[in-house]
C-alpha cells in the first residue's frame, strides 16, 4: 500500500529533502548535550541503512534512506557550524576604554541612536587602568549626537563603553539574543560615551546604501521616510517604534523586509521595461529572444537590489527563489512550483543552518509554501484559469483569489506567530488585499521615478505622492491595529505543540494525492496540545528583579512599578496579556523591601514571597517569611536556613536555570536552560582563553602600522 502510495508520489519525494535536513538541524538544537547529539547521529545513519537494507530497493526503502541520511547531514551540518563560528565571548559586565576597527555602522534614526560593530584592537583598559581582553567583536550604540565625522566601514575609532555578555532570554520562550549573537561571532554588547576619537577616518565615502538612505530619509520625514527607505535599501532604523508595533500588528511588517515581494516587484518592473525598450529596435526584436535579454537584465537587478539592501539572508533567499524562476522561464519549464522552493530552502539551510529557527525563515518560507500549494491545486487552478470574460468578472476573480491567498497564508503563518511572538493578528488577510497592491503597484514605482528625477533636480513632487502613499500604508495600518480583536495574546506555545503543526502543514502543502489530509491529525493534536496548555502563574527573570504573577482575575501583576519598557513587553507577550498591571495596586501585599502574595489555584493556596529593593531584610523576619512560603523569588543570595516549602529562586538558582515560568497546577518548572545544557552559546569560551592575547596583539601591530601611515605626510 506504502509502496502504491509513494509510486503515485514520485515526483514530490524530493520535496521531502530540505525537511529532513530541517530536521535533523532541529535535533540539535533540541538535545542538550554533545553525546546525544553523537547517539542521534548515529541513530539516523542506522535508520537510513536499516530502510535500504530491509526495503529491497523499493521507493518506501529509498526515501527512508534519502530522509535519514539528510537529517543526519542536517545534524552534522548544524553542529560544524557551531563550531566554525565560535568566538569568545565577554565574562561579565565591564566598563573599558578601547581601540577598535568599525565594522559596520547602522543608523537608528527612529530611536536617535547609531549601532557600530567594531572589531577591537588590542586590550582595553577597565576604570582603574588595568588592562583587559576583549571579544573579536563587538556591539555598541552611541547617542547621535557622540558620532564624530569620519566614522565609516574601516575608520578607527577610540572610545568608553560599558560592555555585557549577550543576553540570553529574560524568560522561557523569549527572544534569545544570545543565540543570535554567538551565530554573529558578537562576544559583548553595550553602550558607548563620548568622546570618542577617530584616529583613522574611514577609508571612503559611506556606501550607497547609506547614502541612499540618507538621501530619501532627508526627502521624507519621520516613519514615512523610514518605510521608503526601508523599500529602497532595507534600512527600518528610522521607522518609530509605534508605527512599526501597528505594521506587525495588521499582517503588514513583511512589507518592511526586503524579501520576496521586493524582489519580484524589482525584477517584473526592470523586465518589463527591458522588453518594451528592446522591442523598440526592429532589428534587435527579430534576432534576439527578447524574453532571454529582458530575463538576464532582471536577474542583474535582482542581485544589484540584493547588494544594495544589505544582502541580508531574507533577502538573499528571494533573490536565489527570483533566480531560479527566471532560470526555468528561460528553459522553457513552469516557473513557480514546490521545487523551485524546496531548492531554494535546501540552499539556505546547507549555507546557514542556524536560519531554521528564526521567525524569519519559518515565516517566508511557509508564506511561499502555502501560496504556491494553494495554487497547484486543480480546484484552484481551474477557478484562475484565463477566461474570456468582461473586465468586472476578471477583476472580481482575481479578487477572491487574492482572499483566499491572504486567507491561506494568515493560516500559515499564525501558529508561527504564536510560537515566537506570542500574538495572532485576525484582519492581516484584508489588510494586504489592499497594501500589497498599493506597495508593489504606487509606492515602489513613485519612489524610483523620484529617485531618477533627483538627479536633475525634479523629484519633489513624485516625492510628495511617495509620501501620500505611504500616509495611506500607514493609515491603514493604524486603523487595522486599532480595530477590536485585531491581535490576540496567546501565553507559550509548547516546542512540541508547534512541531507537529508544521509538521502537519507541510504533509498538507507537499502531497498531492488524498493521504495529504492525514496532515489534519497532527495540526489538530498541536492545536489541542497547544489550547490545553495552561499560561504559566509566575515568571521571574534570570536576574530575579523582575517578576509576574497571575492574579486571580488572569491578569499579570509586576513586581517593581518603576519596570522598563522592554521587560513589561517581555512579560506580557509570554504570559499571553495584553497589558501587565502592577503588584503593589492589587496583586498582593507589598512594602518597599518585600511583596507576599496569595494565589488560589483549585483547592490550593500558593504563597509567593518576593525582594524588590536591594536593601537588606532583618535575618530573622526574613527566616520565618521563607518558611511561610510556597516560593521564594530574589535577585539577591539567599540565607541557607530561608527554606521555602517548594521553591526558592534566588541569585545563586537563577544564575544556573536562567529565566523560570512556573505553573501552580501541576506543578509545571520551566527553565530557560538546563544546567546539563552544552550548547556553546551557553558555555562561550571567555576572552582570555589562550591564542586569544596573540591573535589580538597581531591585529594591534597591523593597525598600529596604518593609523601611523595615515598621520605621517
Amino acid at each position: 500500500m506504502v509502496e502504491r502510495r509513494l509510486e503515485k508520489e514520485r515526483d514530490r519525494l524530493a520535496l521531502w529533502t530540505p525537511v529532513m535536513l530541517g530536521v535533523g538541524i532541529a535535533l540539535w538544537f533540541v538535545l542538550p548535550r554533545p553525546a546525544e547529539w553523537w547517539a542521534a547521529g548515529l541513530g539516523l545513519i542506522a535508520v537510513a541503512l536499516a530502510g535500504a537494507a530491509l526495503g529491497r530497493g523499493g521507493r518506501a526503502s529509498r526515501a527512508v534512506l534519502i530522509g535519514g541520511l539528510a537529517a543526519a547531514t542536517g545534524l552534522a551540518l548544524m553542529a560544524w557550524r557551531a563550531d566554525r563560528v565560535a568566538a569568545p565571548v565577554l565574562a561579565r559586565p565591564l566598563v573599558a576604554r578601547f581601540t577598535a576597527e568599525v565594522e559596520r555602522v547602522q543608523p537608528l534614526a527612529a530611536r536617535d541612536l547609531v549601532r557600530l560593530t567594531l572589531r577591537p584592537v588590542g586590550m582595553g583598559q577597565d576604570g582603574r587602568g588595568r588592562a583587559t581582553p576583549l571579544p573579536p567583536r563587538v556591539r555598541v550604540n552611541l547617542a547621535e549626537g557622540d558620532v564624530v565625522p569620519g566614522i565609516g566601514t574601516g575608520a578607527i575609532v577610540r572610545l568608553r563603553a560599558r560592555l555585557m555578555p549577550p543576553q540570553g532570554a529574560a524568560v522561557s520562550g523569549a527572544y534569545d539574543f544570545a543565540r543570535v549573537a554567538w551565530f554573529q561571532g558578537i562576544g559583548a554588547t553595550g553602550r558607548g560615551f563620548a568622546p570618542v576619537q577617530l584616529l583613522r577616518p574611514a577609508a571612503a565615502e559611506p556606501g550607497m546604501r547609506a547614502a541612499l538612505s540618507a538621501h530619501v530619509t532627508a526627502r521624507l520625514d519621520g516613519s514615512v521616510g523610514g518605510i521608503a527607505a526601508a523599500l529602497a535599501t532595507g534600512d527600518v532604523g528610522a521607522i518609530a517604534e509605534a508605527d512599526a508595533e501597528a505594521m506587525r500588528t495588521a499582517g503588514l511588517a513583511h512589507l518592511l523586509s526586503v524579501s520576496g515581494l521586493h524582489i519580484t516587484a524589482v525584477v517584473g518592473a526592470t523586465m518589463l521595461i527591458a522588453m518594451r525598450l528592446l522591442a523598440l529596435i526592429p532589428a534587435l526584436a527579430l534576432r534576439v529572444r527578447l524574453p532571454i535579454v529582458a530575463g538576464a537584465a532582471g536577474a542583474a537587478a535582482a542581485i544589484g537590489y540584493t547588494l544594495l539592501t544589505g544582502a541580508e539572508v531574507p533577502t538573499i533567499r528571494s533573490c536565489v527563489a527570483a533566480l531560479l524562476v527566471l532560470v526555468a522561464l528561460a528553459l522553457g519549464r513552469e516557473a513557480m512550483t514546490l521545487r523551485l522552493v524546496a531548492t531554494g530552502a535546501l540552499a539556505v539551510l546547507l549555507c546557514w543552518p542556524e536560519s531554521l529557527t528564526g521567525a524569519s525563515f519559518q515565516l517566508s518560507f511557509a508564506a511561499i509554501t502555502a501560496i504556491v500549494a494553494l495554487h497547484e491545486h486543480p480546484r484552484v487552478r481551474r477557478f484562475g484559469q484565463v477566461r474570456d470574460e468582461n473586465a468586472l468578472r476578471r477583476l472580481a476573480r482575481n479578487a477572491v483569489l487574492l482572499l483566499l491567498t491572504g486567507i491561506v497564508v494568515e493560516a500559515a503563518l499564525m501558529p508561527i506567530a504564536v510560537y515566537h511572538f506570542h500574538k495572532a493578528g485576525m484582519y492581516g488577510a484584508v489588510a494586504n488585499i489592499v497594501a500589497i497592491p498599493l506597495t508593489t503597484f504606487v509606492i515602489m514605482p513613485l519612489e524610483v521615478v523620484a529617485l531618477l528625477l533627483d538627479l536633475v533636480g525634479l523629484g519633489a513632487p513624485a516625492w510628495w505622492l511617495t509620501g501620500l502613499a505611504i500616509r495611506l500604508l500607514l493609515g491603514l495600518a493604524h486603523w487595522v491595529a486599532a480595530a477590536p480583536g485585531a491581535v490576540s495574546a496567546w501565553p507559550l506555545m509548547p516546542t512540541g505543540a508547534f512541531a507537529a503543526i508544521v509538521l502537519g502543514g507541510a504533509w498538507i502543502a507537499l502531497w498531492r494525492s488524498d493521504w495529504r489530509r492525514w496532515g489534519v491529525l497532527p495540526i489538530a493534536a498541536g492545536i489541542a496540545w497547544a489550547a490545553t496548555t495552561p499560561p504559566p502563574d509566575l515568571l521571574v527573570s534570570g536576574d530575579g528583579r523582575h517578576v509576574a504573577l497571575r492574579t486571580a482575575d488572569g491578569e499579570l501583576a509586576l513586581l517593581r512599578d518603576r519596570t522598563g519598557d522592554y521587560m513589561r513587553d517581555v512579560m506580557a507577550a509570554n504570559g499571553g496579556v495584553a497589558e501587565p498591571g502592577l503588584m503593589s495596586e492589587g496583586g498582593g501585599r507589598c512594602s518597599p523591601d518585600l511583596c507576599v502574595a496569595e494565589v488560589r489555584r483549585g483547592a490550593r493556596m500558593w504563597r509567593v514571597l518576593m525582594t524588590r529593593s536591594a536593601y537588606p531584610v532583618p535575618w530573622r523576619e526574613l527566616v520565618a517569611a521563607c518558611r511561610a512560603a510556597d516560593i521564594v523569588v530574589s535577585d539577591r543570595r539567599l540565607p541557607r536556613r530561608c527554606t521555602p516549602r517548594w521553591l526558592r529562586l534566588d541569585r545563586v538558582e537563577l544564575a544556573r536555570r536562567g529565566g523560570v515560568a512556573v505553573t501552580f497546577a501541576g506543578g509545571w518548572v520551566t527553565t530557560v536552560r538546563d544546567p546539563a545544557d552544552r550548547h556553546p552559546w551557553l558555555v562561550p569560551p571567555p576572552v582570555d582563553q589562550p591564542g586569544t592575547m596573540a591573535a589580538s596583539s597581531r591585529s594591534m601591530s597591523t593597525v598600529a602600522k596604518a593609523v601611523y601611515s595615515s598621520a605621517t605626510p
